[in-house]
Parts: C-alpha cells; sequence; structure tokens
C-alpha cells in the first residue's frame, strides 16, 4: 500500500486501511473504493493523506477533463479577475520567502507587512466580483501550504466582514488565516512526502503540527489570537478535533473562524480529475456533516452568505435542466429555489435534484 495526500486522490483508489479521525472514530472502511464525495469527505473531516492499496485490482477509468463553465469562463476573462491572479501571484512570493525567512533564519515576523500585502490583494478586487468567486476560479492542481494559507487568509477576511467586525477584528482574522499554517513548515519534509507507510512518531510529527506553529508563533510574540488559531483549527465544536480535543467556547472564536475557511478551503480546490466543486455541493456537504463540529452562529452566516452570492445565476441541475435560482431556502441553503422555464422547482421539494453547476 501507498500513502496519498489526500488533495491528490482520484474517484477509483481502493483505501488500504480504516481511515479513522483523531477520535477514534471510523470514516472511511477499509476496501472502500473512493469517489468524488468521499475524497471531499475526507477534506471536510481534516485528514491529510490516506493508505491505499498501490495496485487496484480494476485499472481505473479515463477520466475527462474538467469541463469549464461558461460562468467561470466570464470570471476568467474580467479585468477585475486577471489584476487579482497578478497581484495574488505576487503576493504568494513574497509570502513565501517572509515565513521561510522566519522558519529557516529565526528573522523577526513582520505581521503588519504580511497583512498589508493581503489586504491590497482584496482592496484592487474593488467588489465586482467576489473574493471568494475568484479563488474559486483562478485555482490550479497545486497543494502549496503557501497558496493555502494566502487562500485561508483571503476568506477569512471576507468571513469577518459577514460577521460584522470591526476593521480591527477583520484584520486580525485575516492574519489568524494567514499564519494557522505555518506548524506544516516545521514538519520534516522526509516526512510529508514519505510515501510508505507512517511510523507511529513519524504520524505524531505531522500530527503535532499546531503545536509547533503555536510555539513558534508565541516567541515571535505575536497576537495570542493568531498563536490560538495556529493551536486550534482543527479543533471542533463537538470535542473530536485535536491536539487538545476542546469544544465549543473553549476554542479561540478566531479559531472557529478558521477552522471553517479552512475546510472550505480544501473543499473547494481543484483536483487532477476535475475542476473546483460547486458551490452548492460544498454548501450541502457542510450542512450534512458540520453543525456539530463547527460554530453554528458561523457558519450559519457564512453558508448564508456564499449561496446569497450566487442568487439569480442561471444554473444547470443534476438531470440536465437548466434555470435560475430565485429564492434561497434558509431551512437548507444548498436546496433554493429554481426556475425552469415556467417551472418552480423549490428543491427542498424535490430530493432527487441538485444544483451541479453554476451557469
Amino acid at each position: 500500500m501507498k500513502r496519498i495526500p489526500t488533495i491528490e486522490l482520484v474517484p477509483g483508489m481502493k483505501v488500504a486501511q480504516n481511515v479513522l479521525n483523531f477520535n477514534r472514530q471510523l470514516i472511511v472502511s477499509q476496501g472502500t473504493v473512493l469517489t468524488d464525495n468521499l475524497i471531499t469527505k475526507l477534506d471536510a473531516y481534516g485528514i491529510l493523506d490516506v493508505y491505499i492499496e498501490e495496485e487496484p485490482k480494476e485499472p481505473p477509468q479515463p477520466v475527462a477533463p474538467p469541463h469549464v463553465s461558461s460562468y467561470s469562463e466570464r470570471v476568467k476573462s474580467s479585468p477585475v479577475f486577471q489584476q487579482f491572479k497578478e497581484d495574488y501571484e505576487h503576493n504568494i512570493d513574497s509570502f513565501r520567502d517572509a515565513i521561510n525567512n522566519v522558519v529557516e533564519k529565526n528573522i523577526q515576523l513582520d505581521v503588519k507587512k504580511l497583512l498589508s500585502d493581503s489586504l491590497e490583494v482584496i482592496s484592487n478586487s474593488n467588489g465586482q466580483i467576489g473574493v471568494l468567486d475568484m479563488l474559486h476560479n483562478m485555482r490550479e492542481y497545486d497543494d502549496s501550504t503557501f497558496a493555502h494559507c494566502m487562500n485561508v487568509g483571503l476568506i477569512c477576511n471576507v468571513f469577518a466582514n459577514w460577521l460584522k467586525m470591526n476593521e480591527e477584528e477583520v484584520e486580525l482574522a485575516t492574519a489568524c488565516g494567514l499564519l494557522h499554517d505555518i506548524g506544516k513548515l516545521l514538519v520534516p519534509r522526509s516526512i510529508i512526502t514519505k510515501p510508505g507507510k507512517l511510523s507511529a512518531e513519524e504520524y505524531a510529527a505531522i500530527q503535532k503540527h499546531p503545536v509547533r506553529g503555536y510555539d513558534m508563533l508565541v516567541e515571535q510574540n505575536v497576537d495570542e489570537h493568531i498563536c490560538n488559531a495556529a493551536l486550534m483549527h482543527h479543533e471542533r465544536s463537538d470535542g473530536t478535533g485535536y491536539p487538545g480535543r476542546l469544544a465549543g467556547d473553549q476554542i479561540d472564536k478566531y479559531a472557529r473562524i478558521v477552522a471553517i475557511a479552512d475546510v472550505y478551503d480544501a473543499m473547494t480546490a481543484a483536483r487532477v480529475y476535475r475542476g473546483p466543486m460547486c458551490p452548492f455541493r460544498v454548501i450541502e456537504i457542510f450542512e450534512s456533516e458540520g453543525f456539530q463540529r463547527y460554530d453554528v452562529q458561523y457558519l450559519l452566516v457564512f453558508l448564508e452568505n456564499v449561496v446569497n452570492t450566487y442568487l439569480q445565476n442561471r444554473c444547470r441541475l443534476n438531470n440536465n435542466q437548466t434555470g435560475e435560482i430565485i429564492y434561497i431556502n434558509r431551512e437548507k441553503f444548498s436546496r433554493p429555489v429554481v426556475k425552469c422555464g415556467n417551472q418552480y422547482l423549490n428543491l427542498l421539494e424535490h430530493p432527487e435534484l441538485s444544483i451541479v453547476e453554476i451557469l
């Protein structure tokens, strides 16, 4: 068997041993053939990697290249998106250099400079296209810790504004997102990239990345909420997270914000076999998997604002009907009312239907 990072999993792979969460609860059983939905579920549970049978009994079927929707094409061709992409890529380079200087040379971390650069990426977008929408449409297959941290920082910025935080709190939430995974850079690369089975000590080393990030940030004398976000972003409201198995209000509020942004970024990432996942599928997974694991009030605000972004957009259903999203059901955000021609389809009343693409 071979250890495969979750970001590199492909439908058709067979799980070689049970996948458990940190609380030793079974997520996926040994022998299960992975589907797109199961891979996304692994993201939702924060599973970093999975042991896969090296030679499946049946070779996987070739997968057609992902279809790029006309909506994505419109976003990608817009001047706003092009400016965002240029600013983002420039900022990634400076962000990587700054963090590497801290990790490798113990140079003092300049949080204000990192924050200023990231906020400039957002300010140049002018709000004409949502930041989450641009992130969703610019992704390429890349498991870079730096890109992930940048994405989570930008998502936290948008999220904190949705929560109606003041300017200082929004900036703090952004910084928490930017630095939440810094501990991963302190885990030996030989462990991160090891293809074979990890020893108990190696697995423990990966699981300690929140603690190592916390210790490093404390030494850098940064704000305690930033330290706590690094330490607690894998904690879950029901106590099933790690490293401290904290629950509810024991978890720093900024870490609860980062936890949602962290998983959203993972779930919307492109895969080698498909483009970014439809936002309504992501919302559906959060609704089915998330209300016990994440802060309910924060999650409701996040989902409602994400789904409202697509109100009055055209979409395609899983039966290939197309229509316009005209009403959001607050009881279940993933199942709005869609007008298809002269027909009004309330997806709450049609469990067999779902939105698979924004047009």
